[in-house]
């Protein structure tokens, strides 16, 4: 009975949320590339947050009047309600800045940037006292040496170019525009790698949420709400062309639907689970797979040519730039 049980505890514990962050690795690297396929056909990243995270919000809709049933949760207070709020504005500039990012630079060049995400989770989560740095402790030492790693690696994407080891075919019916151009490439790592900024936070406030407020379907559903609100206000004088607003039933509406289902529903959910159950550290480990699936899906999908890093020239930057 006893060896059961623990048998269960580890499959919780370890296996289950091992597989569902390889999954949402997976799952995040589509969703990027299917948004960059309906951005290049036209879809404004300002409607596609205000409709994305609407459609996550109206389905999670239930989720506060069932959780109030339980009993166990606290009253929601306006310093609740704040701390939803403010989880929202950092969700919010993370996403404007990663969608941008990827309209610049390509799903491939997020994936990368992604290398930032646990050096950041990991230096934030000292500073909050949510991990130990020991010096004499080799584990510790590990994740150091980690931290720089990806941090440097983040850099090579960003700033070399290396020979092609996969050229990108004459012709794909997903490539809509041609490759980004040096220019284009660093915007999109500036902007990306102000969303790996921006995203350790949002773990960080997440757990802490959390630990007050143990209902991740509820506060998923306050996030959702309070995102779509502000992408709504935001891009109100962000995109003023009231022809983007319309979403026709093409490729952008696929990408609204399956973002919000896939992303402000399951993956934000599993999400604050892991958060409270591993921590932010653990979650953020996991991205840099997201590098090989994106290179996987930039060539067959998008058409993108396969380098060893790209090199971005800063007289390039500033002559594109005048």
């Amino acid at each position: 009975m006893a060896t059961a049980a623990s048998h269960r505890d580890y499959c919780y514990r370890e296996v289950v949320p091992f597989a569902a962050m390889v999954s949402l690795q997976c799952i995040n690297v589509g969703l990027n590339t299917l948004f960059k396929v309906a951005a290049n056909a036209g879809m404004s990243r300002h409607a596609f947050l205000v409709y994305a995270y609407a459609v996550a919000a109206l389905i999670l809709l239930p989720a506060p009047f069932f959780s109030r049933r339980s009993g166990a949760l606290p009253s929601l207070n306006s310093s609740i309600l704040v701390k939803f709020f403010l989880l929202g504005v950092v969700g919010y500039g993370s996403q404007l800045m990663g969608f941008t990012g990827i309209n610049y630079g390509s799903p491939t060049l997020a994936s990368a940037i992604s290398n930032l995400s646990p050096a950041f989770t990991f230096l934030l989560a000292i500073i909050f006292r949510m991990e130990k740095l020991t010096l004499s402790s080799s584990r510790s030492w590990a994740k150091v040496v980690g931290a720089v790693v990806s941090i440097s690696g983040a850099f090579v994407v960003t700033f070399y170019k290396g020979s092609s080891i996969i050229n990108a075919p004459l012709s794909s019916p997903l490539s809509l525009i041609p490759s980004s151009t040096r220019l284009d490439w660093i915007l999109g790592s500036l902007f990306l790698t102000l969303e790996y900024i921006l995203s350790p936070i949002w773990c960080i406030f997440l757990t802490h949420i959390m630990k007050e407020y143990p209902s991740g379907l509820s506060i998923m559903f306050f996030y959702t709400s309070s995102v779509s609100v502000l992408a709504a206000v935001v891009g109100f004088f962000l995109e003023p062309d009231s022809t983007k607003w319309i979403i026709k039933p093409n490729i952008a509406l696929v990408s609204i639907i399956c973002s919000g289902v896939l992303n402000g529903c399951i993956s934000n959910t599993v999400d604050s689970w892991l958060l409270h159950l591993r921590g932010p550290v653990y979650v953020a480990m996991f991205k840099p797979l997201q590098i090989a699936i994106a290179a996987a899906m930039g060539v067959i999908i998008l058409g993108d040519t396969l380098y060893l890093g790209r090199k971005v020239d800063l007289w390039d930057i500033f002559h594109g730039l005048g």
